[in-house]
């Protein structure tokens, strides 16, 4: 697995093999998103669009898009809302805007509540027309009236000087009088036609006259992430993590798979290959305890990454591999009387192999079935027996477990004479896996838990 592609049939395998415990962290990845959602109250954004009149190029309506979230403009609108416990800077991370087809700049504003939303939105978009209109007047001073107004300002005030001074003009109907008024008069409409002369050759008023299409209108949902959202997230979220987590696991597993190397491992021939009827039960540890308890309900006390038991021949076919494997034996210590058979505690398929193996040999040799811990193995010290086989399930064990047994086997004085290599088929007929129980009360197997110490 570690050295293989990872396919499409490696991530079915782990849907079908965790999937209760992909339904379990599902759920806690539901339940941390609902509680993001619990600690971050509901936004609501209201939009409001402006119109600017007239021909403008991109790089105009981007520099309007910056203007409308400038801090003159974002300032100005908190001012005029009076928020308690808002910030400006905070107030300025609410506001966005964007340009949109047709020369329109789009003013979205976000709050907790639908009514505050619409309210920022409007006062933004309010401010923005009103600051670009001092910008296009050439000032930026709400105080100040320079260029424009204050040239309006000056023609008002002579028009009411004009205005004083007929006042003060000799109110009889000679001819010096009325000359005297209407020349005042004629100056008035003078000075009226040339102001509105320069306001229409003033492009800036054109560029001046944004416009708020309409108010904002109030937020009728959520904006996003909206709680369904982040519960979904959280899920997904876990459920992906989940998965690389068993790939990366799987890519990094240093588990022995091929026949070779585990008797490289244990420094010792391999005398054959066996086969145990059953599926991915199997492999399933006897471990007891809460531990154990939490594991079968998650599902992963089997192993996920091993390959579907493959079918099986007879019973037969399944029996000859047994003998010949005690034939090898019987040639390789031809004057052992007894041996010790040591299998991990916790692999299933190699305890029921060796069972069967002690079973087909029928007292030549009496095989003694010891398990041992994999992580602290412990072999009992030698007694009677010639030496040691080790039964082992095929893709089980590290190299440095087997080193490990290999070591306990030296220090109990054992040699280590042979490695069988166990795995789990599908049987084709129900029951055949019990008929060589039949033939083994004579020399029904010895079993043990080692725990140390001579036995």
């Amino acid at each position: 697995m570690s050295d293989d592609t990872i396919r499409l049939v490696t991530v079915g395998r782990i849907l079908r093999r965790r999937r209760r415990l992909l339904a379990v962290l599902v759920v806690v990845g539901a339940l941390v998103g609902y509680g993001v959602s619990v600690l971050f109250p509901p936004r609501y954004t209201a939009s409001a669009s402006v119109l600017l009149p007239g021909p403008w190029e991109e790089r105009e309506l981007v520099t309007q898009v910056e203007v409308a979230t400038s801090s003159s403009v974002v300032d100005r609108a908190g001012e005029a809302l009076g928020w308690d416990g808002v910030s400006d800077s905070e107030l300025r991370e609410r506001v966005s805007a964007k340009a949109a087809d047709g020369n329109i700049i789009k003013i979205s504003g976000t709050a907790e509540s639908p009514e505050r939303a619409q309210r920022l939105t409007d006062e933004v978009a309010r401010q923005f027309v009103t600051f670009a209109a001092r910008i296009a007047s050439g000032s930026t001073d709400p105080d100040e009236a320079t260029g424009p107004e204050a040239l309006r300002e000056q023609v008002k005030r002579t028009n009411q000087r004009i205005t004083d001074l007929a006042n003060a003009a000799d109110p009889g109907q000679s001819v010096e009088s009325v000359q005297a008024r209407t020349e005042l008069e004629k100056l008035r409409s003078t000075l009226l036609e040339a102001m509105q002369k320069l306001e229409e050759a003033d492009p800036a008023n054109n560029r001046a006259g944004l416009v708020v299409m309409g108010p904002a209108t109030r937020p009728a949902g959520e904006a996003p992430p909206t709680r369904p959202q982040l519960v979904g997230g959280g899920a997904l979220l876990f459920f992906v993590l989940a998965v690389v987590g068993h790939l990366a696991a799987a890519r990094v597993n240093r588990r022995l798979r091929s026949e070779p190397e585990i008797a490289a491992a244990l420094r010792s021939p391999l005398l054959g290959t066996v086969d145990v009827p059953g599926d991915r039960r199997a492999h399933r540890p006897r471990a007891r305890g809460a531990r154990a308890r939490l594991r079968r309900l998650l599902g992963t006390e089997v192993r996920w990454d091993l390959p579907a038991p493959r079918s099986s021949g007879d019973e037969a076919g399944r029996r000859i591999r047994y003998r010949r494997v005690c034939a090898r034996l019987r040639e390789r210590l031809p004057a052992a009387r007894r041996l010790l058979v040591v299998v991990p505690d916790d692999d299933e398929v190699a305890r029921r192999a060796a069972e069967r193996l002690a079973a087909e040999a029928e007292g030549e040799p009496l095989l003694r079935v010891v398990e041992v811990s994999a992580s602290r193995p412990m072999v009992p010290d030698r007694d009677t027996e010639s030496g040691v086989l080790v039964v082992l399930g095929a893709g089980s064990r590290t190299g440095e477990e087997l080193a490990g047994i290999a070591e306990a086997c030296a220090d109990g004085g054992h040699k280590v004479v042979g490695v069988v290599v166990a795995g789990a088929v599908r049987a084709r007929t129900a029951g055949s896996a019990d008929r060589p129980a039949q033939n083994a009360t004579a020399a029904a197997p010895v079993h043990e838990n080692a725990t140390g110490g001579a036995a």
